[in-house]
């Protein structure tokens, strides 16, 4: 077969794929998925299953993950909000799998085993984060699992915030990290992606992924009559405009979130050898659901 599907948007390998990509790509077997869930704060999706091996995404407390083999502590699967595909801990999955209803809406919560800001936290949960809810009491929300979170700190799953770019503004400061999608840690394409959720746009991982599907492009490459959104691509780095002139991205750079003039920024890589590739303008009709698969 020629031009095969990528595999990071497409569960298969030489011995095992998913089982509607039959006619599409050769393997020795087809399988049908197990859907789990993220019960930990948040999981690491590596190239192989080895902790040493490369962190190429983050699965996010409450995402759905179709898994078509587990092996020795290692699930491989594919995410379903984004479709990227990867191996993931097993024991950040769970087969109890809910319904969410609602997302975090803040850069980093608490969550609480009782509903008093004085109570020891259960643990933390970042931006996108995905809880199902049960109730309330007074300022809380009860999780089905049993847990409470600050009520303004959640919103529901369909809400869409109105900027996306202030939304990538809150997360100014968090450290670079490669595959990072979180206040933790984030990469330039997290950056782009997790703000774009949170205001409905459908984005998915990667920045050359982003850069075919991801708003309109402008015509040219110089950043004339930029403005505030648009989304400018290099190879293999992403950034959003704060304003017509101040660059916003997470970059190995500083190993931070930051922004900078863009003209400073577009020197200092091409210093490096590496030209702007394309500049995009979001449109309103780039909606996002519940969940995004590439496939189905």
């Amino acid at each position: 077969m020629t031009d095969k599907p990528d595999p990071l948007l497409h569960p298969y390998r030489a011995d095992i794929a998913a089982a509607h990509l039959e006619g599409q790509v050769e393997t020795a077997h087809f399988v049908e998925p197990q859907r789990m869930q993220v019960s930990e704060a948040s999981a690491p999706v590596h190239a192989e299953p080895r902790f040493d091996s490369e962190m190429i995404s983050e699965a996010l407390h409450g995402e759905h993950v179709d898994i078509y083999e587990d092996n020795e502590g290692w699930a491989w699967g594919q995410l379903c909000a984004d479709g990227y595909v990867g191996y993931l801990p097993a024991r950040a999955l769970t087969a109890n799998v809910t319904a969410p209803t609602h997302r975090v809406c803040v850069a980093r919560t608490f969550t609480y085993w009782a509903p008093d800001i004085k109570s020891t936290p259960a643990g933390s949960l970042t931006l996108n984060a995905r809880l199902s809810i049960a109730g309330e009491e007074q300022e809380f929300y009860r999780t089905e699992q049993g847990a409470f979170v600050f009520k303004p700190h959640i919103t529901a799953l369909e809400a869409a915030a109105p900027d996306f770019v202030s939304v990538a503004e809150a997360l100014l400061g968090a450290p670079y990290l490669w595959g990072g999608k979180s206040i933790g840690g984030i990469d330039c394409s997290g950056l782009v992606q997790v703000a774009c959720e949170a205001a409905g746009i459908a984005a998915l991982r990667d920045s050359y992924m982003q850069r075919e599907t991801l708003g309109v492009p402008l015509h040219g490459t110089e950043p004339a009559e930029l403005k505030r959104g648009d989304i400018i691509f290099w190879k293999g780095h992403v950034g959003i405009m704060a304003d017509p002139v101040t660059l916003l991205h997470a970059t190995a750079h500083t190993m931070l979130t930051i922004t900078e003039p863009v003209s400073q920024a577009i020197r200092r890589i091409a210093d490096g050898g590496t030209q702007v590739l394309q500049i995009n303008r979001l449109e309103a009709d780039h909606a996002l659901g519940p969940e995004l698969t590439s496939d189905r």
